[in-house]
């Protein structure tokens, strides 16, 4: 049997990709190993759309090339999103790489690693319109929490994001098979499902939109949390309000993509919404849901944003209150939009300063709503070790870190633990 280890780069969906890369080759009746020295083929699954992932990528593949020396029969693979955005750069001989394959193109990585044993490198990145993988059943590792992809590609095209060109057009899986997914994950133990997508609540099959395919999930028994991401303020439809609100199996977390808080930036981004848009969105989905944690994504430095400009979206953390934030410096991936019409030309130094303000304003938030938490008792799923000695952690309906002293609780078990101590990232408490 051929051995196969499998790297993963970048988000949940390329997580939730690797499961399915590993069912397909297992399938074609390849071993799926833990250990790449053990590995005669080496797969790095990929993202592009930070700037972080792909300079990992690209690092790993300088010592991968060593082994590869060692070991010339080796097959390396890059697939994923790098391998749809850089064939040509990573096909060069100076890389190494054997095989590249992208999102949609996973079926015949089998044929493709049978090909690259008997010489030469091959690629297969063509896009398809139709391609979900819902007849693929991904393997999964235990755990806490299950991701089910439900839908792929984006139609949004924002100016500064590579998916478009990389995972194609936005088309939903047919809620049968996400249904029975879930079935599955559930009689293997699963407790807790995340629906994944580049934009959720656009999800359309037929006569299902995403706030019926949410029930339909919640009717599944052993399943007791569902969580989803991640939707785009330009569309949150009240019937998802509605399910969110009254679904007890729904978690009371919404990840809302802010990107920045002026308008002129955000047009330049083609987020297709103005800041009192999205503020008003926020301010209504807070109102809606009691208990409702709010998450987001912002981008600092975006081309020609001014200081002036960076303090609207200052304006705006300070407004919504987030409870949590994932913030990047701009950084300019290739396809996109803004890297053929804006030149990069926010300062590194702006940057920097900048992201350092907002990541600064964001802990006192986080910290503020967190403190709220000190005294109530909350129900957690244990997900593992903690990093302090004798800890285990999970995370509250609202997806707040919970740490608390090791009870034997295994990951997917719930805990009610009362909260005596918060910090902006954590909630410190004691099993009750």
């Amino acid at each position: 049997m051929k051995s196969v280890y499998v790297e993963t780069y970048g988000c949940q969906m390329n997580e939730y990709d690797t499961e399915i890369v590993k069912t397909i080759l297992a399938q074609n009746s390849f071993e799926i190993v833990d250990d790449v020295e053990s590995a005669s083929v080496v797969l790095l699954n990929t993202c592009s759309v930070r700037e972080n992932a792909h300079r990992r990528v690209l690092q790993r593949l300088s010592i991968l090339k060593e082994l590869k020396i060692r070991r010339p029969t080796v097959i390396l693979g890059v697939i994923g999103c790098m391998a749809q955005n850089l064939k040509t750069e990573l096909l060069e001989e100076k890389i190494g790489v054997d095989v590249i394959a992208g999102p949609d193109s996973y079926r015949n990585l089998p044929d493709l690693i049978s090909k690259a044993i008997g010489g030469g490198k091959l690629a297969d990145v063509l896009l398809s319109r139709v391609e979900t993988y819902s007849d693929v059943f991904p393997t999964k590792d235990e755990g806490a929490n299950a991701f089910i992809v439900v839908m792929r590609g984006c139609d949004n095209v924002c100016s500064f994001c590579v998916v478009p060109s990389t995972r194609g057009r936005e088309r939903s899986r047919d809620p049968e098979g996400v249904v029975e997914e879930a079935q599955r994950l559930a009689s293997m133990g699963f407790k807790q499902v995340t629906l994944l997508g580049q934009n959720v609540n656009s999800y359309c099959h037929d006569d299902c939109d995403f706030a019926e395919l949410v029930q339909s999930v919640s009717r599944v028994d052993g399943i007791r949390r569902i969580r989803f991401t991640s939707p785009h303020p330009k569309d949150f439809p009240k019937r998802l309000v509605d399910v969110v609100r009254d679904n007890p199996k729904v978690c009371s977390h919404i990840h809302l993509p802010l990107q920045a808080g002026n308008d002129r930036i955000l047009d330049k981004m083609r987020r297709t919404y103005t800041q009192r848009e999205y503020c008003a969105l926020a301010q209504h989905l807070r109102s809606e849901i009691p208990e409702l944690a709010l998450s987001t994504d912002i981008i600092v430095g975006f081309p020609t944003e001014t200081e002036e400009e960076f303090q609207d979206t200052l304006s705006v953390v300070r407004e919504v209150e987030f409870d949590s934030a994932f913030m990047f410096k701009y950084s300019e991936r290739k396809g996109t939009l803004a890297e053929r019409k804006y030149p990069d030309d926010v300062s590194d130094e702006a940057k920097t300063s900048r992201i350092t303000r907002l990541v600064e304003l964001q802990r006192k938030i986080s910290f503020k709503r967190n403190s709220q938490c000190v005294g109530r008792v909350f129900d957690a799923l244990v997900e593992g070790k903690a990093k302090k000695p004798n800890q285990i952690f999970g995370r509250n309906d609202a997806n707040r870190i919970v740490v608390f002293p090791d009870n034997g609780a295994k990951p997917g078990e719930f805990v009610s633990v009362k909260i005596h101590e918060a910090t902006p990232n954590t909630l410190i408490g004691k099993a009750v």
